[in-house]
């Protein structure tokens, strides 16, 4: 199955991504009917297990939104069996240095490329029979770049061979930086480092992600140049639509009485 993503950027445009901390497989069905291009699981702060996971992919594979996973760390393990499980591209946090953007490409390709180990259970059955023949230039691989010091070895991780995409954390890159998190409405200071970063990744030709709280926030970062916006998350939509209720029927009540 061609990996849509690869097909947004090819392109030239820019690839709208849902993320997911339920770990529920009908609230990942919902989000997948909405028309996110992708839908990121997320493995490292969400509340997922791998048995969630497959559950959750299950449902995005209904539609044609791209599944994602943000692993937990950079562990050979885990990232091979999210791959065997069937996602398109992987999400891996806190990478640091051009050795471990390295071992990303290694751990997430077929020999002789990397050191993957051939078992994609139902990533063969999602993907197609000719899955292992393709993987390697399926599968995007995102290195998310979110300290001071990945910030300072920048060039040296995006010169990596095989990294796809790099994914800004604004929230810990601003405590990286002496700043309290935020997504949007980042300090001068971190918002200097997201310009120096993208800029970079333009350079390397490698595409580059970062995470929103608003649409507003992605729209401008979309015209700065990112090619691929996650705006909020399941959790979150939740929380403020229920919250948005509340707040009018209690403004309704309080002007009734």
């Amino acid at each position: 199955m061609e990996n849509q993503l690869r097909t947004i950027w090819n392109a030239g445009g820019v690839a709208i991504n849902g993320w997911l901390a339920v770990a529920n497989s009908f609230a990942t069905e919902i989000m997948a009917q909405q028309g996110w291009d992708c839908l990121t699981i997320d493995m490292q702060h969400g509340l997922i297990d791998h048995q969630s996971l497959v559950a959750m992919l299950q449902a995005i594979s209904i539609t044609e939104t791209v599944p994602l996973v943000r692993v937990p760390w950079l562990e050979p393990s885990v990232l091979m069996k999210v791959l065997d499980a069937g996602v398109y591209g992987v999400i891996c946090p806190m990478i640091n240095s051009r050795e471990e953007a390295q071992k990303l490409v290694a751990y997430t390709s077929y020999a002789p490329q990397g050191t993957r180990s051939y078992g994609p259970v139902r990533a063969g059955l999602y993907g197609g029979a000719d899955y292992h023949r393709k993987a390697n230039q399926t599968i995007v691989r995102f290195a998310m770049i979110e300290t001071a010091h990945a910030l300072d070895q920048v060039d040296a991780i995006l010169s990596v061979e095989g990294l796809d995409a790099i994914y800004i954390g604004p929230s810990d890159l601003s405590l990286s930086l002496g700043h309290d998190p935020q997504l949007d409405e980042v300090a001068p200071q971190v918002a200097q480092a997201i310009e120096h970063i993208l800029e970079r990744a333009k350079a390397h030709g490698v595409r580059a992600g970062i995470h929103n709280a608003g649409s507003a926030k992605a729209l401008q970062r979309a015209r700065m140049g990112f090619q691929f916006v996650s705006i909020s998350s399941d959790a979150r939509f939740i929380a403020s639509g229920a919250r948005q209720v509340v707040e009018q029927m209690q403004a309704g009540l309080s002007t009734r009485a």
